[in-house]
């Protein structure tokens, strides 16, 4: 574990505009034994040009159909050589010496199956609008929907295997369903660390198909109270963790514009478990002000927010982070 090799997979489809700045951000990273393999789904929008631009820096790729993300990683993943393992959507980013740091962790606790970091959040142009720090510190937390920000997380090799993989089946929550599996298996660290960003735009899974999010936060509680492993622990805290779900859905349907159906899950999520609906109350309002037909006023709450650098961004001078790698190869 002195150097050991890691492997980034970056699945791709169709995201040209930020796939050169996902590819530099890995590549220029510097940890000498990285292997990056990129799987793109058959893109028709110039990503294979700007692949074919960086094959000889990649370990592999191919451009080829396939049925979804988890497949395309499922794929990158059994090519992949490295003790240790993670993967960069191609429109997400590493940051500087993430990796390096990484390596650190891993070698320093040899206990730890994955650990999870810091990332920004980022516009379309590359530009931070939030600072987020892991919510999640134990298996107990991952089914709560405390979520990790899925580019800044990183596992062990033999923790993904024990945990069976990728589940193909699984097309939005498919990180956090295999985090929930690796955690039944080794330990779950977190560290206050900017390791990735994250990036929000229009055509992200995240805004476009927010309910396709919800049928899964909806399948996973069904899971975890059905699989024995989980179950006991899922039945003595059955309330906070239906809450939890409840809460995670009304976010992803209000992203989705049903906001009568985000309200619902909202109001399921209070009778839960009102500390936990907490969280989010100003998104429950958010809900009731759509219905009032003065949705326009979240709409502008989230824009004065966005407008706002987070103060480490600013500290670090951290306005655009493409300007990172604009010289980076």
């Amino acid at each position: 574990m002195e150097q050991p090799l890691v492997t980034i997979v970056t699945p791709s489809y169709n995201q040209a505009p930020f796939l050169e700045w996902t590819l530099r951000s890995v590549l220029a990273q510097d940890y000498p034994h990285l292997e990056y393999i990129v799987v793109d789904g058959g893109s028709t929008d110039g990503s294979v040009d700007i692949l074919r631009k960086y094959e000889k820096r990649l370990a592999w790729w191919v451009s080829e159909p396939d049925r979804g993300q988890a497949d395309a990683l499922q794929k990158g993943f059994r090519r992949a050589r490295g003790q240790i393992l993670g993967w960069v959507n191609s429109d997400d980013m590493l940051a500087p010496g993430a990796l390096a740091q990484v390596v650190e962790v891993f070698r320093r606790q040899p206990q730890v199956g994955l650990v999870a970091g810091e990332a920004f959040f980022i516009d379309s142009v590359g530009r931070p609008f939030r600072h987020y720090r892991p919510e999640a510190h134990s298996l107990e937390d991952l089914m709560a929907f405390r979520i990790l920000c899925q580019p800044a997380v990183f596992f062990r090799r033999e923790v993904y295997e024990a945990a069976g993989g990728m589940d193909p089946s699984y097309h939005y929550l498919l990180d956090h369903h295999l985090w929930i599996r690796m955690a039944l298996h080794a330990r779950l660290h977190t560290e206050n660390r900017l390791w990735a960003f994250a990036r929000f735009h229009a055509a992200a899974k995240n805004f476009a198909q927010g309910e396709g999010f919800a049928r899964e936060a909806k399948r996973l509680l069904t899971w975890m109270a059905a699989d024995p492993r989980l179950a006991p622990f899922f039945q003595r805290h059955r309330r906070r963790i239906l809450a939890a779900g409840y809460r995670f859905m009304g976010r992803y349907l209000l992203d989705a514009g049903k906001s009568g159906e985000a309200l619902q899950a909202y109001l399921k999520a209070w009778w839960h478990h009102p500390r936990e609906a907490a969280q989010e109350a100003h998104r429950t309002l958010f809900a009731v002000l759509h219905l009032l037909g003065l949705g326009f006023l979240g709409g502008w709450y989230l824009g004065w927010k966005r407008g706002h650098l987070p103060p480490e961004a600013r500290r670090r001078g951290w306005y655009n982070v493409h300007r990172l790698y604009a010289f980076a190869l």
